[in-house]
């Protein structure tokens, strides 16, 4: 999934757990876990809106949330931002899925 500026607030709103990446082109961590992102929201498809959002084409996250470094993974449920689950810097498949496991059990 992409997030952009014109439909991230309403998949937040909706209430369903969402898990953003925040990535950009020239970054090359974030080059390497995309394809972690990717098999993860296939995987997650039916209970959490996983996808990427590229800070050099939208920003107001990027603003909203301060985010400061590449990659940063933030966690959404309820239509709020989970604190205690944001994650920077380039992570392992396995310790993304314990989060997105937290994230669902909340």
């Amino acid at each position: 999934m992409t997030f952009t500026d014109q439909n991230v607030h309403d998949i937040i709103a909706s209430g369903k757990p969402v898990v953003i990446d925040f990535w950009a082109t020239w970054c090359g961590p974030c080059q390497r876990m995309a394809p972690v992102v990717e098999e993860l929201a296939e995987e997650y498809k039916d209970s959490v809106a996983i996808g990427k959002y590229n800070i050099e084409e939208e920003n107001d996250l990027t603003t909203q949330y301060r985010i400061m470094s590449i990659p940063t993974i933030l966690f959404f449920k309820n239509g709020e931002q989970v604190r205690d689950l944001r994650l920077a810097g380039a992570q392992s498949k396995e310790n993304l899925e314990k989060q997105i496991k937290k994230l669902i059990e909340l």
